[in-house]
């Protein structure tokens, strides 16, 4: 029996955490992290706060300022957050707001019909992780303000002065000692207000960055209309009308817009009072059953399928498609992985009902681009059908059959597919060095022949007839589309391994437009990662560095000093570096550096891959001409 002396558990081993003392004692479980997604989730719980407001009809102005010294201030209009004394905690309503847990208008229907914050934690959360937050409030004619640290009041509510103004000023300075680091990214910020004034019609957001000198208004009236049309600016229309339908029922309000494209993907955005459903839902499948019923109603009605056609799926339905799914309701209840998938049951019928009559109606109203989506369909049907057939002969022949892995494949000795990653290597001569240097008991090598098949512009019958992307798919095990099983993955880190020039760039965008179109699953499980090899080696006597970026080589011509003593090599490909180079550099788990691949913004990667990969020139030039100041580690 253990020694009850030592093994003693009473009240005293109780921890009772009081106040915001639970956010900063676990930040994570509030915020998601302390790296840059928790970081920016600051800023949308204080504009969600704003965003209610304006969903109650009592703010049309929001706006977004970060400071010289990374504080960040948003201004509304809204009511402002009342400053009377709350009964329960004896403290104004604006204190209790700001230091107490669950504490909200929006918890009462009454205040909030419709709310994107869901748990009342957002903003007590903000200030629980600041340094310092400061909240004035424009109420009833008066300005009052209030001071804290760190989570708590270090002044009562002041009045200062008078106004005809109302609403609410949160400025705030991320605690440094929470976060990896507290400077913002406007690009981040920027992409969240866009997408906040397209989800909210006729709001405006003005996002100011103050180090930088920087500004953007957003603006909609047209809403998720205009929104699916900057999403399709890149691209090629089918036709050239939007579709945008509206209802409500049972307190629901759903809004969906489309409009195809000449494009082989599907890309359908789905939010919920204006929280981004990346898991989809009830909503979704509500939307995608409506949409695969009018297409083939339509199709059937109007003789457009011949009797030995192939039957069109909703896949097939959907390629080619941008839509905008967003609806508003009372109480939204999210389930799934990352509390992104709506669970409640009655918004499916909900919104297959709306929708479903809105695009038959449509149909009917517009048969030329009735037809147009019913022929694309078709296409994207026949080609399903001839991939299928490929992929069944090649699985009678054995290619896709695990047993039979390409012969260029050097594979590890692990069987254990957690401990097992694999290198794709661009060429023989940087494979081979690769397949010497490795640690064969975990690391397998794939060289790639040149560039591979640009997925962005082909269909998936064109895409199984590719060597390279055969091989890559043999090798991982998964199979692809309708065969894709991310539980027969044979590594669980796929290393993108190529040249730090332009032609590894070109290679490794190919490959990452692969992943995202066609095994999407490899990147949202946290699979996929770029090697990161040295630019230089440095060496001066017996002193020898391998430098990454051309400022880190600065930095150590600095503290060694720049004479002729120095060689500098410059490395322009792997296949310069020799096998225990290669190892010591970019394999050896020790000391390699990693780039893991994420789809934290599906929408931004989305458009990124179809500008870069797409078939318009122009909107790449811009793209390059826009992001070329940030390009490191270049070689031409």
């Amino acid at each position: 029996m253990a020694d009850n002396k030592n093994n003693h558990y009473g009240a005293e081993q109780i921890q009772v955490l009081e106040g915001l003392e639970p956010v900063r004692k676990r930040p994570g479980m509030y915020i998601g992290s302390t790296g840059e997604r928790g970081l920016h989730q600051l800023v949308y719980e204080v504009v969600d706060n704003s965003i209610d407001e304006a969903l109650a009809g009592y703010c049309d102005t929001i706006n977004v300022t970060i400071n010289e010294d990374n504080s960040v201030e948003v201004v509304d209009n809204g009511r402002g957050i009342p400053i009377e004394k709350n009964i329960k905690t004896g403290k104004s309503t604006l204190e209790t707001v700001l230091t107490v847990l669950h504490a909200g208008g929006k918890f009462n229907n009454d205040a909030y019909k419709v709310s994107g914050g869901l748990h009342g934690v957002g903003v007590s959360c903000v200030n629980a992780l600041s340094d310092f937050l400061t909240a004035k409030v424009n109420w009833n004619g008066k300005i009052y303000k209030q001071s804290f640290e760190r989570g708590v009041a270090k002044s009562e509510v002041e009045y200062i002065g008078e106004t005809k103004k109302s609403g609410t000023t949160i400025t705030f300075l991320p605690d440094s000692s929470i976060f990896d680091a507290i400077d913002f990214n406007y690009t981040i910020l920027k992409h969240r207000m866009r997408e906040l004034a397209f989800l909210n019609k006729g709001i405006k957001i003005t996002l100011e960055d103050k180090r930088n000198n920087v500004k953007d208004e957003f603006h909609y009236e047209g809403g998720i209309k205009q929104f699916v049309e900057y999403l399709n600016s890149k691209r090629d229309a089918l036709h050239n009308d939007i579709v945008y339908v509206e209802g409500k029922k049972e307190k629901v309000i759903v809004e969906l817009s489309f409009q195809y494209t000449d494009s082989y993907n599907e890309n359908i955005f789905s939010f919920v009072n204006n929280i981004n459903t990346i898991e989809g839902g009830s909503h979704l499948v509500g939307f995608k059953t409506a949409l695969t019923r009018a297409i083939n109603d339509y199709a059937k009605k109007c003789n457009l399928l011949k009797e030995n056609d192939v039957q069109i799926t909703g896949e097939d339905i959907r390629e080619g498609i941008t839509a905008i799914l967003s609806i508003k309701i009372p109480n939204p209840q999210f389930e799934g992985q990352t509390k992104t998938k709506l669970g409640n049951s009655e918004v499916r019928g909900i919104v297959d009902n709306i929708t479903g009559e809105a695009l038959s109606n449509y149909c009917e109203e517009n048969p030329k681009t009735a037809k147009l989506i019913v022929e694309k369909s078709l296409r994207s049907a026949r080609a399903r059908e001839a991939a299928r057939k490929a992929r069944d002969l090649a699985r009678r022949k054995g290619a896709l059959d695990s047993m039979a892995l390409p012969g260029k494949l050097a594979d590890c000795s692990e069987k254990d597919p957690k401990l097992c990653e694999i290198c794709i290597v661009e060429g023989n001569s940087a494979g081979g060095s690769a397949k010497e240097g490795r640690d064969r008991r975990f690391q397998a090598i794939l060289p790639l022949r040149g560039k591979i098949l640009n997925v962005e512009k082909s269909r998936i019958d064109k895409i199984l007839n590719s060597e390279e992307i055969k091989n890559m798919i043999t090798a991982f095990g998964t199979g692809i589309g309708e065969d894709f099983d991310i539980s027969k993955l044979r590594y669980y880190k796929i290393i993108i391994m190529t040249d730090a020039d332009v032609d590894g760039a070109h290679i490794r965008t190919l490959l990452l437009t692969f992943f995202y179109r066609y095994m999407k699953d490899l990147i949202t499980g946290g699979h996929v990662y770029a090697a990161q090899p040295p630019l230089y080696r440095v060496k001066k006597g017996k002193f020898e560095q391998y430098v990454y970026s051309d400022a880190e080589l600065n930095r150590v011509l600095e503290e060694i000093g720049r004479d002729n003593k120095v060689e500098i090599q410059r490395y322009k490909g792997l296949g310069e570096m020799d096998p225990e180079q290669l190892w010591e550099t970019t394999m050896n788990p020790e000391s390699r550096i990693l780039l893991r691949i994420n789809e934290d913004d599906a929408m931004s990667a989305d458009e990124t891959f179809n500008i870069l990969m797409g078939d318009k020139v122009a909107p790449r030039r811009e793209f390059i001409e826009e992001n070329a100041r940030y390009v490191k580690n270049l070689d031409i």
